[in-house]
């Protein structure tokens, strides 16, 4: 089918749902895609995301049959980078979480609140264990767990591979400014299908939709060498380090109910960089190569929503379980639209 002939499918919101629904689409549909961002720089809340794929330790704060949603939706992802271009950095070889001993009650808490995922199990570690897991760690920790099954990848990486492969490709992108949906059109211009994918520039139309703050820095350490994603149980800030190419590292805690756009904090930098040590003491020589907050989409329950409505598509509420959802919502929500 000639360009031209293929049915046109106009894709509003070029975050990250909106670059997996364009690759899963590309093929067989024309389409338009319109971003209120330029699109060579995005502010999306997934650039600034570690990215973690993490079914199994995310399934403390979701319901069982999210967890197994991102475990489907980790099968996925190895397919659509394939469609890319140029390679994007994935992985998947487990998580370690560690605690020191005074936090050993938070350990056994997640522990215990982690749910079953069918073959897949959580591994208890000693001192010996994590070191031949992540041998930087060696003598710093001496109790933790392993999440087998769990990964992770480059979001920035993806962010600028699936923007040159849909330019390579030839799609229509229109950006820089708001696009209107009404009536089954955007900006008075027909499609077969519209997908809107704008996160919290949709709350509008989405009653409920809320923001929840996340507040990440990168860094780099060229002496800090750790092979997985690592998890800090901590009562008060446990942090995530999710290790990107090139000792860069992405390092995250916060989770707060705010509508709140502006900067990272002190408090939350001062927190984020002073566990980040504790766990290894190579960051303390590290580069700070950003420092950057932004707003998650969430309804109340927490949970992702896809709504039909004529010939639009709506998905969005993806909370803190982006990355590690986004390929199996968006099959499912181009499912229910029969696309």
């Amino acid at each position: 089918m000639s360009q031209t002939n293929k049915p046109r499918v106009a894709i509003v919101g070029f975050g990250l749902i909106g670059r997996v629904a364009a690759l899963m689409l590309a093929e067989h549909f024309h389409l338009s895609i319109f971003e209120r961002d330029l699109v060579s720089a995005p502010s999306s809340v997934g650039t600034l995301a570690a990215a973690m794929l993490a079914p199994m330790a995310e399934s403390v704060i979701c319901e069982q049959d999210l967890a197994e949603l991102g475990l489907e939706a980790m099968a996925l992802w190895p397919e659509l980078l394939a469609k890319l271009d140029t390679p994007v950095f994935f992985q998947q070889q487990g998580t370690v979480i560690v605690a020191h001993q005074q936090d050993r009650g938070d350990l056994l808490s997640f522990q215990r609140r982690l749910k079953p995922l069918a073959g897949h199990q959580a591994q208890s570690l000693d001192g010996c264990g994590i070191g031949a897991l992540e041998p930087e760690l060696a003598g710093r920790f001496h109790q933790g767990l392993y999440l087998p099954c769990e990964g992770q990848l480059d979001n920035l990486a993806f962010f600028a591979a699936s923007l040159g492969t849909l330019q390579n490709m030839g799609m229509c992108f229109h950006e820089g400014a708001d696009a209107q949906i009404e009536q089954g059109r955007v900006n008075d211009e027909a499609f077969d299908w519209i997908i809107d994918c704008r996160g919290l520039d949709a709350k509008a139309q989405s009653p409920g939709l809320r923001g929840v703050r996340g507040e990440v820095a990168r860094i780099y350490a060229p002496e800090v060498n750790l092979q997985r994603p690592v998890r800090l149980m901590h009562p008060r800030y446990p942090l995530y380090i999710a290790p990107k190419p090139n000792h860069e590292f992405v390092i995250g805690a916060t989770e707060i109910e705010s509508q709140d756009r502006g900067d990272i904090t002190v408090r939350s930098t001062l927190e984020l960089l002073s566990a980040a040590y504790t766990v290894h003491s190579g960051f303390a020589e590290g580069r700070v190569m950003s420092l950057r907050a932004g707003l998650r989409p969430a309804y109340k329950d927490n949970r992702p929503q896809i709504s039909v409505t004529d010939n639009v598509i709506r998905i969005n509420g993806l909370y803190r379980h982006g990355f590690l959802l986004a390929p199996a919502v968006v099959q499912q929500a181009l499912q229910q639209g029969v696309l």
